[in-house]
């Protein structure tokens, strides 16, 4: 019992601590992947089963499979059994395949780190490393097997985009593990230049961006939304070429279903178009051509396809067309009321434009985002180039936003300034105690209030004296605010209001808004006014003994 053992080495004994949770990590990892590759194996195999007329055996099936699941990795794929024999690049990414692959990554992360906070020892880099070491290998094997298939990936494409969104999205799911917390935030700010850092730190810094974020995210949601709006009006007007276009591009039940598939796949896709289309830019159906709400070019022989039945018709824009401007204008006003009304607490003029300006780089920084995606080649020459151009759309949604929702954010914080810190109603009040006269003679007890110095407050009745209404934020003569709790003697023995004062807007800081029984200095402040304006005790008179009363007379029958 008394010998002693020979400790190990702490590396060793490091690595022991954190094997558990590197060993949960990579376990997730690997299983994330698995299931997301295992889900399009199927679907694909199902199709393949259903099909009347399959091209390949199930080993062409799968390497569709694999091609398709690192196509939602926003893989860039080459198809290579083309009629001209040069392989023609397929980069348009349906936008709704990354959310399964992606939450996947996600939970598997959140999952690692939250049993990482029960060792003391075990911390969210662990839990992150382990997940994206898990994950990489399944891609790359994916990546090997599908480049034997007639859609193959580009090794580009796979060794830069496919990590950066696997580590993203496990990045993500520790945050949310630990609750989301704002340290870790500030570590990824401190890779921004310094000028930009001071920009997006300190308390007021992070307050004016969580509300342009606030507001970004409505205006996000306004204008794909809207987007999406537009699709669904196009494709009713087109009703007929669409419904033409789905029935003869397959037949068979199996075949349509699959094509039902890939235009839901696409829907998200669209709809950025649509967005871009409403913005001013329109989008780039072809190489050279152009779809947009002034004007439209001839577009070149295209498929037909369900989505692409919903293009407007080339030449000049009509009043139908321009109205698609709705949807940035929309966009811009929810920003601007999201700002305004936020910065109705105090805000100047200059932070309400500038969240209003990082609102307007948000959304623009978003949609140039999904504009990435959305569009790509389809082939070479004139399919080289389908969807919107990111810079221009995102360009173009910056200018609408800051262009309609400054304006718009200055007249609703002023809206809500007025009618929050407006004149207050006039009110009769009594007085609080007699008064200095003017001359120096003292007030009479039960002089009216308002009235003349040695007048009576009432008539021999007993009416009530009459009461004079004042202003609070006026000037007080012989009056106090009944909205003021208590009140103090000023030098020239007047009374003023100490209470909630509200802060002028435009000024600079008003008067303070700390309340009276909260504030130091106005009790000391209180003392000595009090105690040099109390006059010195005088004796008091002798009371007269007071008078009897005459006997009352007994009562009489």
């Amino acid at each position: 019992m008394t010998a002693r053992r020979t400790s190990s080495s702490p590396l060793l004994a490091r690595l022991r601590d954190r094997t558990p949770g590197l060993a949960a990590g990579l376990l997730g990892g690997a299983v994330a992947a698995g299931l997301g590759l295992g889900s399009f194996a199927v679907l694909v195999i199902m199709l393949w089963i259903s099909s009347p007329y399959p091209d390949s055996g199930p080993g062409g099936a799968l390497h569709v499979a694999a091609a398709l699941w690192l196509l939602a990795h926003g893989v860039e794929l080459v198809r290579t059994d083309t009629l001209s024999g040069v392989p023609a690049p397929v980069g348009v990414t349906p936008l709704l395949l990354p959310a399964l692959p992606l939450w996947l990554v996600h939970r598997a992360a959140r999952d690692a780190a939250s049993e990482d906070e029960e060792s003391p020892t075990a911390s969210g880099r662990t839990a992150w490393a382990g997940v994206v070491l898990g994950y990489l290998p399944v891609a790359a094997a994916a990546a090997l097997y599908a480049s034997g298939g007639a859609l193959r990936p580009s090794w580009v494409w796979t060794c830069g985009c496919l990590p950066v969104l696997v580590m993203g999205a496990a990045g993500v799911g520790v945050w949310t593990a630990y609750g989301r917390p704002s340290g870790a935030v500030d570590g990824v700010l401190v890779l921004l230049p310094p000028a930009m850092r001071r920009l997006v730190r300190g308390a007021d810094a992070r307050a004016r961006l969580a509300v342009a974020a606030r507001a970004a995210g409505a205006g996000i949601s306004v204008v794909v939304g809207g987007g999406a709006a537009l699709l669904g009006v196009s494709l009713v007007a087109h009703g007929a070429a669409t419904r033409a276009s789905f029935l003869q591009l397959t037949e068979g039940w199996s075949g349509r279903f699959a094509v039902l598939l890939l235009c839901l796949a696409l829907v998200p896709n669209a709809a950025v178009w649509a967005a871009g289309y409403a913005v001013g830019p329109g989008f780039v159906l072809g190489a050279g051509h152009v779809v947009g709400p002034l004007s439209s070019d001839p577009a070149p022989t295209l498929p037909s396809f369900p989505l692409l039945a919903a293009v407007p018709e080339a030449g000049l824009g009509g009043p139908a067309h321009w109205a698609a401007g709705v949807v940035p204008l929309v966009a811009g006003a929810v920003v601007g009321w999201f700002v305004g009304r936020a910065s109705a607490t105090g805000w100047s003029r200059g932070r309400t434009a500038g969240a209003v300006c990082w609102a307007a780089v948000l959304c623009a920084g978003t949609v140039a985002a999904l504009a990435v995606p959305a569009g790509g080649p389809l082939g070479v020459g004139t399919l080289a180039r389908f969807g919107p151009v990111w810079w221009q759309v995102g360009g173009a949604v910056m200018g609408w936003i800051a262009g309609v929702g400054l304006p718009v954010a200055l007249a609703v914080r002023a809206w809500r300034g007025r009618s929050r810190g407006g004149p207050r109603q006039w009110v009769p009040v009594p007085r609080l105690s007699p008064r200095k006269a003017t001359g120096g003679a003292e007030t009479a007890p039960g002089t009216a209030l308002g009235a003349a110095p040695g007048t009576a407050s009432g008539t021999a009745s007993g009416t009530a004296p009459a009461a004079v209404p004042v202003e609070a934020n006026g000037p007080q003569d012989d009056t106090y605010d009944q909205h003021d709790t208590h009140a103090r003697r000023d030098q020239d023995d007047t009374y003023e209001p100490y209470g909630f004062l509200p802060a002028a807007p435009e000024t600079g800081p008003g008067p303070s808004s700390t309340p009276w029984y909260d504030d130091p200095a106005h009790e000391t402040r209180w003392a000595a006014l009090k105690e040099a304006s109390t006059p010195p005790e005088e004796a008091p008179p002798e009371e007269a003994p007071p008078e009897e009363s005459p006997e009352k007379p007994p009562p009489t029958d």
